[in-house]
């Protein structure tokens, strides 16, 4: 008998009426860059079980690491009960799921790298980023194999193997007037289809053509987003207007536009967890409900929210299969309430590519990276951000130079409806430690920026 049936077992017998058990294997790869040399290999292993029950339909939980301790741990949460508020809208956890293999989820090699074979990666990602004009490089790799498991009292069993690889390298440059920095970065779930190499280029690229920023003036500018600070975005300011409690609270400031245009018609959101080398995919969501794509803008309207089963139950609707325990640095972790959130934000590609966005812009900045982004009024759509490094200056349909860091203090549902092009650039994103995102370049017109 397993830890998880064995779990399950005693909290039948002390009579709890339902109990959910998770556990999560993590084999964790982490080579770390500083001062253009790798500085750090090392090799975690990590395993936890949360642990949910509810009995009258109070409900309470427990993580632990420790598997001989599992009743115990039930006992002491079991004994927190009676201090609970019942929840009488909860209808229950799931029953048996379609166990759906997807395809781009799981790699054998990342699965058995090697330490040897992970430092060659990280050191072709510092050999493609070296540059006479490029003082520092700075960065990371990190490997996750991992493998999830999910048990309840109601005859579910659903067990998942994962891999996942991101890495991400900061090329520093001192040969200007002003330090500038580059960013390289890449991830997805199958070594074939990682690019190391690319990661040390674009981070040398975004580098060398920083140097000697010129100052930008405040004022309106039509900008174009890069992949990497569009993610920054999506995972900061966007994400949450679609979060059902959010929504349904009317802290979104989309609360009111249900099936009403939001954005420009070009504009396609999609919450996609079967995309092939997407961070987030997967075929059930953490708590054993199947996951579905979800339109949530569809033709600049309004379409969807996200939720999971408690958030669901409270307004008496179903759950959208979006319960995440979210871990660090990706993949899922022992958290024993999930939250909801998307599995992959998608935003879906238009016809337009980059340099064409750039050569149909009078009067613009190109934005390579956003730092500090964060929702001011979030029932309002304010938010606020500051384009730290990549900035380009844009005059006449022709870079004219880099520029400086400039603060960027809009709002959403008005950035939305500005926008003019949406490149075909596709690439994955994932911040540190944040939702995971699939997106072209976008440009959008009127944003007023100010000068740091």
């Amino acid at each position: 008998m397993s830890a998880l049936e064995k779990a399950l077992s005693y909290s039948k017998k002390i009579g709890i009426d339902e109990c959910d058990i998770i556990n999560v294997k993590k084999k964790i790869t982490t080579v770390r860059i500083t001062d253009s040399e790798i500085a750090e290999i090392k090799q975690n292993f990590d395993e936890g079980f949360g642990i949910r029950l509810i009995h009258d339909k109070k409900i309470t939980s427990v993580e632990t690491t420790n598997e001989e301790e599992i009743e115990n741990t039930i006992d002491n949460a079991f004994k927190t009960l009676p201090n609970l508020k019942s929840r009488k809208f909860w209808r229950g956890l799931p029953y048996k799921v379609n166990d759906i293999r997807l395809e781009g989820t799981f790699d054998r090699k990342l699965d058995q790298i090697s330490g040897a074979q992970s430092m060659d990666i990280a050191q072709t990602m510092i050999n493609t980023s070296i540059n006479n004009k490029i003082n520092t490089i700075t960065g990371s790799l990190n490997i996750i194999s991992e493998n999830f498991e999910l048990m309840n009292s109601n005859g579910l069993n659903f067990k998942d193997n994962a891999t996942y690889i991101s890495g991400i390298i900061n090329a520093e440059s001192e040969q200007g007037e002003t330090p500038v920095s580059g960013i390289g970065h890449a991830s997805g779930r199958t070594l074939e289809k990682f690019s190391a190499e690319q990661i040390g280029k674009d981070a040398k690229t975004m580098c060398i053509e920083s140097i000697n920023p010129q100052k930008i003036d405040s004022g309106s500018y039509s900008i174009i987003f890069e992949p990497y600070s569009v993610g920054e975005l999506l995972a900061f300011v966007v994400a949450p207007n679609f979060n059902f409690k959010i929504f349904s609270e009317k802290k979104s400031c989309f609360s009111n536009k249900h099936e009403k245009e939001v954005a420009v018609k070009q504009l396609n959101l999609v919450d996609d967890p079967h995309v092939s080398e997407g961070i987030g995919t997967k075929s059930v969501d953490d708590e054993g409900v199947e996951t579905k794509k979800r339109n949530l803008i569809e033709n600049g309207i309004f379409k969807n929210t996200y939720s999971n089963l408690f958030d669901s139950y409270k307004e008496e609707e179903q759950s959208t299969g979006n319960a995440s325990r979210p871990g660090a640095p990706m993949g899922r972790s022992a958290e024993p309430i999930p939250i909801s959130a998307p599995h992959n934000l998608k935003v879906i590609p238009g016809d337009q590519s980059q340099e064409e966005m750039i050569k149909e812009t009078k009067h613009g900045i190109l934005v390579g990276r956003l730092w500090y982004t964060y929702a001011v009024n979030p029932i309002r759509g304010d938010f606020s951000c500051t384009a730290r490094s990549g900035i380009r200056i844009i005059e006449n349909g022709e870079i004219i130079s880099s520029g400086k860091s400039v603060r960027i203090i809009h709002n959403l549902p008005v950035m939305m409806k500005n926008i003019s092009a949406i490149g075909n650039n596709q690439k994955n994103v994932i911040q540190w430690a944040s939702l995971p995102s699939i997106t072209p370049s976008i440009k959008a017109e009127n944003i007023s920026v100010n000068s740091i």
